[in-house]
């Protein structure tokens, strides 16, 4: 061996081939395709990350059969690391989809539970209205045919107090004016009669009528003025 030799066996080949990354993959096993195998998959770009000298030297060393089989177990395992991501990311999606639907779904139905207990809340109240009905009747006939003085300060007391409470409930008395229009959704017609009262028009309240929430509970009954 000559000096020229020895020295570039020393330092290498003047191309800087001899590095120690470096891996002669013309032995990689048969059916590993050399062409897609490239080293930056294990050492990154440069300047990515710093390769510490263990591992070049571990590079440097291994069998191009060994890295090339590696190389190919690591490019399977992110293929299926990334498939296994698709498919985490849809399912998400999938979930938030559904999570959207059932707090829709939720936020109808609590309107509608809200929306039923109001309904139940005022049909309660209209039951209880509608059997102070009688009541009140009562009282005011015996207001209008008894004139017992003592009397008549009781019945009205009871009718103020039966008063307030249908005001506390949002009770409207329909007691229609004589000579007043007839209004067919808050006025039952019983009969025609003679009147002063202008031809047509409401002759005489018979039995008051009651609303509430702008809804009718019950026809105040009239007569009519005969024309």
């Amino acid at each position: 061996m000559t000096e020229q030799d020895a020295a570039e066996d020393e330092t290498g080949p003047e191309d800087g081939s001899g590095d120690a990354t470096d891996v002669d993959l013309e032995e990689a096993p048969e059916g590993v395709d050399t062409d897609e195998i490239d080293l930056d998959d294990v050492v990154g770009e440069e300047g990515e990350f710093e390769v510490d000298d263990d591992l070049r030297e571990r590079v440097g060393a291994a069998d191009a059969d060994d890295i090339a089989r590696e190389l190919a177990a690591l490019r399977a395992r992110t293929e299926r690391l990334e498939a296994d991501r698709d498919s985490l990311e849809a399912e998400r999606d999938e979930l938030e989809s559904k999570l959207k639907r059932k707090q829709a779904d939720f936020q109808n139905f609590k309107k509608r539970m809200e929306k039923r207990q109001e309904e139940e809340k005022q049909r309660a109240t209209e039951d209880l209205v509608t059997r102070l009905f009688g009541v009140r009747d009562n009282l005011k006939r015996a207001l209008e045919q008894d004139e017992d003085a003592d009397i008549r300060d009781g019945v009205e007391a009871t009718l103020r107090q039966l008063d307030d409470a249908f005001d506390a409930e949002g009770v409207d008395v329909i007691e229609p004016d004589p000579g007043q229009d007839v209004d067919p959704t808050q006025h039952q017609v019983l009969a025609r009669v003679d009147s002063d009262e202008p031809a047509g028009t409401i002759a005489e309240v018979h039995r008051p009528g009651y609303e509430m929430a702008e809804k009718v509970l019950r026809e105040a009954q009239v007569t009519v003025s005969e024309e």
